[in-house]
């Protein structure tokens, strides 16, 4: 039996293009390079049809992405196999909910991490923190904004603050700001509509021994 989040993700991906998030996102193209210059170990969550994961792969970086979706990971391990990046990604289904990935990574990432389904989402990304290995980065990319194309059409919906997302895991005395932003980007959403929108930023570095 599935979950609502298998369902809705699901349902989501067989209606999307399966060429859309193929690409990496823009913060992160900008943020790894200069916070984690050293290819290690990543993991992708809620990766999507892969763009984040193959383009860390291509870099040298050995990914595991995570999806609910089987038909986002199968279309990311499809992509993989053509552009030559595929063994340095290890896709893996979970429902983030109930279960994930084991071991520990030298960058992790959740970028968009976002749902309109009640979901344990700060109790997740602590989860997220706890995979992260000492002197690794955790990297959170949410929404600040709303897209014209977006499923949450609310224009009047409050986003927290970069800072408030990092007080919210309450991480403790162990983990460093290197970036709490809200830059603002033009994006390009489906059939090449364009927009400013403001992303925030949360990248944390685990500094414990």
């Amino acid at each position: 039996m599935t979950t609502p989040s298998e369902d809705f993700w699901e349902r989501h991906y067989l209606g999307s293009d399966p060429g859309w998030g193929t690409r990496p996102n823009a913060v992160l193209a900008d943020t790894v390079p200069a916070l984690c210059p050293v290819p290690g170990t990543a993991l992708d969550l809620g990766c999507g049809h892969g763009g984040d994961a193959r383009w860390l792969a291509s870099l040298g970086w050995r990914v595991t992405a995570v999806d609910v979706s089987a038909t986002a990971l199968a279309r990311l391990a499809e992509a993989a196999a053509a552009d030559g990046t595929a063994d340095r990604i290890t896709t893996e289904r979970h429902d983030l909910e109930h279960t994930f990935p084991e071991g520990a990574f030298d960058l992790v990432t959740a970028s968009y991490f976002h749902t309109p389904l009640d979901f344990p989402r700060e109790r997740v990304l602590r989860r997220a923190a706890a995979a992260t290995a000492p002197g690794g980065l955790l990297l959170i990319v949410d929404h600040a904004s709303v897209a014209p194309w977006s499923w949450n059409a609310d224009k009047h919906h409050v986003f927290p603050t970069p800072q408030e997302t990092a007080d919210s895991l309450s991480l403790g005395p162990a983990w460093h700001p290197e970036r709490l932003e809200a830059p603002q980007r033009t994006a390009t959403g489906p059939n090449g509509r364009q927009a400013v929108v403001t992303d925030n930023v949360i990248a944390l570095r685990h500094t414990a021994p």
